[in-house]
Formats: structure tokens, sequence, C-alpha cells
């Protein structure tokens, strides 16, 4: 195995796919439209605005780093030493594949006959089956052909802009739909107007805050329950740091609301998070800070609490 620098690790991972194709491996390259090509080898492989997909795989990228280890099959040491040699021998084009400005259509993985696995799974994550049931029901959460849960998000028109995909497996596995927009990640509406905003890093979280108030015989449809879909984190500077885009849009959509919720993680993100957001918007709103009170997370909170009660319901 091949020792590689930093810095030619770095120099590789600089090179997008477009660049490596039209200047080592032309042939290969087809134009489907003005903005877009496909390769040769793989019709349904676009390359547009820095980024490619391959559709019917279901996988993309950036880099022709990735591209050679995805879809040519290479291993990460081949691949690297494969694009040294190719800058070694010739000097890139500077020309490059035009940038159009163009959100990507979201490609939702295909649903599994059933939920069964998914179910099974949030179960075992101590979650009500009444409020996976919900979920299920009303288009929030479904199972892909890969048994994984896929956790959907709505604009505010109705429309699907967003699809969270979790593992289900011992394997941690996390990521977005190609052409997802976390402006419009997953979240559960109050089925009263409430004024109050509940924000979670993730949607296990925020599945297990309304477990948690279930449990407690409390109305967990009662406030907005919003996920962030990720961490968020803050500038270093706070003054400095941006409001999450999911939380602006939400704001901006319902201007009624006048007290934020967070429940953020107990880790260095979230409580760094937490600050950035309540010096970010506490002059115009009330924002309390409720973190989980044991564990990292409200899902850790959560298997805690049903443990020590022994009311875990199958």
């Amino acid at each position: 195995m091949g020792y590689y620098s930093k810095e030619d690790i770095q120099k590789v991972k600089k090179l997008d796919l477009y660049t490596y194709l039209k200047n080592y491996n032309p042939d290969e390259l087809v134009r489907f439209s003005r903005n877009t090509f496909v390769t040769r080898e793989h019709d349904s492989l676009k390359i547009s605005n820095g980024l490619w997909y391959w559709f019917s795989q279901n996988i993309g990228g950036r880099t022709a780093l990735e591209y050679l280890i995805k879809v040519k099959g290479f291993s990460f040491t081949g691949a690297i030493e494969h694009l040294l040699n190719c800058l070694e021998v010739k000097t890139i084009s500077k020309d490059v594949l035009p940038v159009k400005k163009i959100r990507s259509k979201l490609i939702l993985p295909k649903h599994n006959i059933n939920n069964d696995i998914v179910i099974s799974y949030l179960l075992k994550r101590g979650i009500d089956k009444d409020i996976i049931d919900y979920c299920i029901y009303n288009e929030l959460i479904y199972e892909d052909i890969n048994n994984n849960v896929v956790f959907i998000g709505y604009n505010y028109e109705g429309k699907i802009k967003y699809a969270g995909i979790r593992g289900t497996k011992n394997v941690r596995f996390l990521k977005d739909a190609y052409g997802s927009d976390k402006q419009y990640s997953f979240r559960i509406n109050s089925v009263e107007n409430s004024k109050t905003a509940h924000l979670f890093e993730s949607v296990i979280d925020l599945l297990s805050y309304a477990t948690l108030l279930k449990l407690q015989k409390r109305d967990w449809q009662q406030d907005n329950l919003i996920s962030l879909a990720g961490v968020y984190m803050p500038s270093k500077n706070l003054d400095n740091s941006k409001v999450p885009s999911t939380l602006k849009v939400f704001l901006a959509h319902y201007p009624e609301i006048n007290r934020i919720v967070l429940h953020l993680d107990n880790d260095n993100a979230g409580i760094k998070a937490s600050k950035a957001i309540i010096k970010s918007l506490s002059k115009q709103y009330e924002v309390i800070n409720n973190p989980p009170l044991i564990g990292k997370d409200y899902n850790d909170f959560l298997l805690y609490y049903r443990n020590k009660y022994k009311n875990y319901e199958r």
C-alpha cells in the first residue's frame, strides 16, 4: 500500500469529475444538455452543477476520487495513485463545466412493500407505537427497499422537499436523499395553532420527546416539533452565527410564533448551537434551553426513562 501525504490527498480531492473526464478521458463525456453531461458507459450518471449523480444506483458525489471508488471499483489508495499519475502527466485545463444555479430534483428512495422493519427499529429505540403509526399514516415515515427508515419533510404547499435516510441495522448509516432541501426537514405541526416551536437536532430525538410527553399523559401534538436534520454548527464568534435555515423558514411562515424551546444535544456542538440561537433570537422571541436531563440526547433520555419506570409498550 502506497503512502500519500495530506497534501497529495487534498490535491486529488480538489479534482471534480467533469474536469477529470474532460482532461483525461474526454471520450467518456457525452453532452446531455447545455449544462449537463452523462458518461458514455452509464447514461444515467449525470454531471451537472459541479456534482455527479448515478440515478440508477442512487449514489453520487462531487470528486473524481469518489467516482473512481463508487463507480469504477478502485480502492482508495488505487484511486489516489491513479489521479496523482494523471496530474503528473498533464496539467488540467481551467475550463470548467458551467454552474447552473438550480435546485436539484429530489430523488426519493423506493418504498418497500411494507414498513415492518422500520416499525421494529423505532420500537427498539423506544418510540411509541401510536406515534409511529401516526407518522406512517401521514406519510412522514416509510421503509425503503434497503430496509432503511426514510423521514420526509414537506414545504408549506404540501410538496415533499426533503428525505432523510437512516439505517436500521447495526452499522451506523445516515444520509439525505439526493436533492433534499434542509429548509423543509421533518416536522410535526401543532394541531392547535400553537405559538410555541420545539427544536431538535434529529428526527429520532423529536420522536423521543413526543414519546416522553405521551408517557407522561401530556398532549404531544400541542406544539410544533421541528428537526434540523443534523448537527447545526454555529460560527466561532457567536455574534456572527446564522439562524438554522429550517428554523428561519418556519418562523417566516408562522409569524405568530413567540416561543422557541431548544432540545439540542448535551455535547459541545449542541451546547454551542443553543447559545448561538439564544443570542440570535432572544430579542424577538422567548427562547428556552431545555436539553435532555439524562444522556447525550433525547433518545438516551427516553430509554433511561422507560427503563426506570418499566412502562415500555410494545
